[in-house]
Order: structure tokens, then C-alpha cells, then sequence
């Protein structure tokens, strides 16, 4: 059995995700905080498709709560290994920053950026050891770019890049890849308050992406044919930004 934890797994484009590498014949680990309802939803689309799903709930901003949740699994699942980590969980918190809380900002630097070094720094021994493993990073136009209104989420999505590109010159000898997925405006809960319309008009393709165009890179990259990519950020937005 192979495994691949999502964080934010439940919805989003963290749910197309693991729906998409649920296809591809993994058994997916949905992680997500506190939406019980759409984690069961995610997981049971899964296992109707003749595919493996679990749920591990926890917050991925807590190291403590990490800890307990990978040992819990680990427990379970004694002849297996996360082959495959998603860091998909992240949060927005916008606001001009001569205007943002500190809260605005924590709270942003936890989920999107720290929870990537918790959760990676956990995992990452078991792929070192089987000297396979895929770390693939969502990080947003956001990090690549910067956008107005976002300092927070610009700054936390522009550090997973510089972290992607160290780590994965760290283990690239043990054959484990570190990538980084860059969204531009995608259909889901997060664009949801913004003016499509009127953003559709800067993008070349003309249109918002979906998550399962996300998802279906994050495939390619999870998969034996992407061995020899690593270190890179590929843009997903329709040419917005090239």
C-alpha cells in the first residue's frame, strides 16, 4: 500500500487532490481541521470510486498535535509510510498592512508556512530511509508574485518557495523530490469573495482554473515519472503570471 497525506484535504483543492491520487492508487490520508462533514464527504467520493481513504484530523499549525497524530498512525500502520506529502492546508487573513493584526499575521505564518516545517521535518525521515518520497508544496501567485492586501499570505507562500528549493537539494541524493505548485485564481472556497469577473479580464486564459487542473499536476509529481524534477516552482494560473 502506498500513502499520501493531504493537509486541508477535505476541501478545496485539497480535496481534488486526494480524489485525484485516490485515482492514481494511493491510499489517501485526509487531513483537515474541523470540517467533520466534508472530510467524511471527501472520503466516502473515494471509497465509492473503489479507492482507499482515511481521515487524521489535527491541526497542522500545533507541532504537538502533529506528533500525536503521526504517532497514532505510525501505530496503526506499522508496515507503511507516508510516501507522498501534500502541504496544501493554508488560510488568508487579508488586510493593508498598516491595518493587520497581529493575529492576522500569526495565524497566516502558522498554517501556511510553519506547519510545512512540523509536518515535513516528522515525515521526512521514513522517506529518507526508503530512499523514496515526493514533497510537494502548495504554495500561490501570492508567494511568486505578491499581491496587495496579502503581505502575510505573500510572505508565508514566497518563504515555502525558498524552503522547497533548500530542502530539496538536502535530499535529492536519497531520491526524494521537493516541489512547489503555484495556483493562480482557482475555483473554491478561498476565491470565493473576490470579483471573478473583473479578474478574469488580467488573465490570458480568461477564465479561473479548477482544482482538479491543480490536482492533476500535483499527480504528475507524485508520480515515478516526475524522479528527476525537483527544486521547481510551476505555475498553474493561466498565464497570469509567466
Amino acid at each position: 500500500m502506498r500513502y499520501a497525506l493531504i493537509t486541508g484535504g477535505s476541501r478545496g483543492i485539497g480535496r481534488a487532490i486526494a480524489l485525484r491520487l485516490a485515482r492514481e492508487g494511493f491510499a489517501v490520508i485526509i487531513n483537515y481541521r474541523s470540517n467533520d462533514e466534508a472530510a467524511r464527504q471527501t472520503q466516502q467520493e473515494i471509497e465509492a470510486a473503489g479507492g482507499t481513504a482515511e481521515l487524521l484530523p489535527f491541526d497542522v499549525a500545533s507541532p504537538e498535535a502533529i506528533e500525536t497524530a503521526v504517532e497514532q498512525w505510525e501505530s496503526t500502520h506499522p508496515d507503511g509510510y507516508v510516501e507522498v506529502l501534500v502541504n496544501n492546508a493554508g488560510i488568508r487573513r487579508d488586510n493593508l498592512m498598516i491595518f493587520m493584526q497581529n493575529e492576522e499575521w500569526h495565524q497566516v505564518m502558522d498554517t501556511s508556512l510553519n506547519a510545512l516545517f512540523y509536518l515535513t521535518r516528522r515525515l521526512l525521515k521514513n522517506m529518507l530511509t526508503h530512499r523514496h518520497g515526493r514533497v510537494i508544496n502548495i504554495t500561490s501567485l501570492s508567494g511568486v508574485k505578491g499581491l496587495p492586501g496579502q503581505t502575510n499570505y505573500s510572505a508565508a507562500k514566497a518563504a515555502v518557495i525558498g524552503a522547497t528549493k533548500a530542502l530539496a537539494q538536502e535530499v535529492a541524493q536519497r531520491k526524494v523530490t521537493v516541489n512547489a505548485v503555484a495556483p493562480g485564481f482557482i475555483a473554491t472556497d478561498m476565491t470565493a469573495t473576490l470579483d471573478e469577473k473583473e479578474l478574469k479580464r488580467l488573465i490570458p486564459a480568461g477564465r479561473f482554473g479548477q482544482p482538479a487542473e491543480v490536482a492533476a499536476l500535483v499527480s504528475f509529481l507524485a508520480s515515478d515519472d516526475a524522479a528527476y524534477i525537483t527544486g521547481q516552482v510551476i505555475n498553474i494560473n493561466g498565464g497570469l503570471y509567466t
